[in-house]
């Protein structure tokens, strides 16, 4: 398979993807990432194959006769499943009139109607994707790849010592040979203490398959969003307006000077036990932060301001939105972890802060 990087444009200069690391250092303080700022997630893309198409659905293959044979459980007992619960739909207002990140397409705010569904209340883990794994043989796009991006300030330095290559768009991203949901900081991690945190490394073909065999589905941008305001309106977060009501930290996300040092004042540096954070009013845990989440809608920053009833985002693209942010997302570079907040990938496109989670139109 022939890969191709994408070109990053900064005014009228043309800088490759990937660069060598002595070169990308000294761009971090000058050059800006997306524009308002950001972590750098988005320019995260691998291209389409020498076809010429990204990747096959998925779901043709790993269907819910795979998952009939599993019975639902894991080797050793445990639930495969996630618990789910209804989140009602109607009417509410989604995006913004205020955004935070113009340029990531937040607004307008438009009056939207989605109707009830079941989201899982956690993002999908290492043990439930183990499980998949497990039942179907799949191979994940990173595996195929043989490599994926990963936060420098995460790796070991025998891992980064072996890399010579960088994004210049944000140079903390690092393509690490070996990293994949089993690796997530390479060859020389494992998850086997981790089997309760979400997994990472998930293209968003990989999480359409794991769906597909749950008897679930990717959740739309609307549903996402709807899920996410639990019924309040114009509020930033899911539990409100601040961020830190009381002293109490609500989402896993980034305290700090990004990206040199995160302070870990919610407890945590990189990504952590689902249900780690208090719920918001639907009983939907770290629907903002911990992990990037991916949806089912193609990217686009056009939207109509007409009522729509279930609105899919455009019929076609070459990027997937993900929404809620994640472990490394901070107000003073990506301030992505709002509920109207947004951002993109392509489809075959994996990192170590991007997960997902299911829904269904009837309780799984």
């Amino acid at each position: 398979m022939v890969r191709h990087y994408p070109l990053f444009l900064v005014l009228v200069f043309v800088n490759e993807v990937f660069c060598l690391q002595s070169s990308c250092r000294g761009e971090q303080d000058s050059l800006p990432v997306e524009g308002a700022g950001g972590c750098g997630c988005g320019k995260l893309k691998r291209a389409a194959d020498e076809s010429g198409t990204a990747t096959k659905d998925p779901a043709d293959k790993y269907s819910a006769e795979a998952n009939e044979r599993t019975s639902g459980a894991s080797e050793d007992g445990n639930k495969v499943q996630s618990q789910m619960v209804l989140i009602p739909g109607g009417e509410f207002l989604m995006g913004t009139d205020n955004p935070g990140i113009p340029a990531d397409g937040e607004g307008p705010q438009r009056s939207v109607h989605v109707d009830p569904f079941y989201m899982d209340v956690q993002e999908v883990t290492n043990q439930q994707f183990q499980s998949f794994v497990g039942a179907t043989g799949y191979v994940t796009e990173a595996e195929k790849f043989r490599d994926s991006f990963v936060f420098e300030g995460i790796l070991s330095d025998s891992v980064k010592n072996q890399i010579t290559q960088a994004v210049a768009a944000a140079p903390w991203w690092l393509p690490v040979k070996g990293a994949n949901w089993k690796h997530p900081e390479g060859p020389d991690s494992s998850i086997t203490d981790r089997l309760n945190h979400p997994v990472v490394h998930v293209s968003w073909s990989d999480a359409v398959a794991f769906c597909s065999w749950a008897n679930k589905r990717l959740p739309t941008e609307a549903e996402w969003e709807c899920a996410c305001r639990a019924g309040l309106k114009d509020r930033l977060y899911p539990w409100g307006n601040k961020l830190n009501p009381k002293g109490k930290h609500y989402a896993n996300l980034w305290q700090g000077e990004f990206p040199t040092h995160n302070s870990g004042e919610d407890g945590y540096v990189q990504t952590s036990p689902v249900e780690s954070f208090p719920a918001n009013g639907f009983g939907l845990y770290d629907i903002v932060g911990n992990v990037w989440e991916w949806t089912s809608d193609w990217w686009t920053v056009h939207h109509m301001t007409d009522h729509q009833h279930n609105p899919t985002g455009p019929p076609s693209g070459k990027d997937k939105v993900k929404k809620g942010g994640s472990y490394m997302c901070h107000k003073s570079y990506c301030y992505r972890y709002r509920c109207a907040a947004r951002s993109q990938n392509t489809p075959d496109s994996s990192a170590s802060n991007l997960g997902f989670r299911c829904v269904s139109r009837e309780k799984r």
